[in-house]
């Protein structure tokens, strides 16, 4: 394998991912190259499948998650690709896509194992040339973002704010509410606003008891004299 064909296509994959699509090869692209990579090409190429025809960000998290061996080093093409687009050709890093990708075969270093009865068995150490091209996302592409982001920002405006800490600190620096006005008991006297009438003891309830008694008595007696 010498790298993509050159009728190929790029491929970008939306969301959902199992959607993948060929879109025109970008304009402006960038590429990063890494040489006499020490690891065999196919398990490069097992990486590479993962990532080819994702965004960058969506691209670095694969890798970022993945546990095989080459993707440290595809990580690291990957990053260095995008700062070429963005130094050398003037592309925004958020803008861009893995358009291409591919690994092909390095010199084999040749060295030899000794086995039994005198032989020796062949050790083929393997070196790959790994590269990783970027390019801007299509314009119809960057347009559905952009209104996902408008609407994300509309919902969260138009969201309730949460009661939080501030809202609390804020409830408890408030002004007290004023206090209600009580209405006293007929045949008591009105009490100042800022005096506190004492509390009734069993004496003063003793009078008040013996006090309605005599009022009783009194209609009472008026009407026996009168008879």
């Amino acid at each position: 394998m010498t790298g993509p064909k050159l009728n190929e296509a790029a491929v970008f994959r939306g969301r959902p991912e199992a959607t993948a699509r060929a879109v025109l090869q970008p304009a402006r692209s960038a590429r990063a190259v890494a040489r006499y990579v020490r690891m065999s090409p196919y398990k490069v190429r097992e990486v590479l499948d993962l990532i080819r025809g994702h965004e960058v960000g969506r691209a670095q998290e694969i890798l970022r998650f993945c546990e095989r061996a080459g993707a440290e080093v595809v990580a690291k093409v990957l990053t260095s690709a995008v700062a070429n687009g963005e130094h050398n050709h003037s592309l925004e890093g958020d803008e861009l896509f893995v358009s291409a990708c591919f690994a092909d075969e390095g010199p084999t270093l040749k060295r030899w194992r000794p086995r039994a009865r005198g032989r020796a068995t062949r050790i083929r150490k393997r070196t790959c040339h790994v590269t990783v091209i970027v390019g801007r996302l299509p314009d119809r592409e960057l347009a559905a973002r952009r209104a996902n982001r408008a609407q994300a920002s509309v919902a969260r405006r138009s969201r309730p704010q949460r009661r939080g800490r501030d809202s609390r600190a804020d409830a408890s620096q408030a002004p007290p509410p004023p206090e209600q006005a009580t209405t006293a008991p007929e045949g008591s006297a009105p009490s100042g606003a800022g005096e506190a009438t004492p509390p009734e003891t069993a004496p003063d309830r003793a009078e008040q008891g013996a006090a309605a008694l005599a009022e009783q008595g009194a209609p009472a007696a008026a009407d026996e004299s009168k008879e």
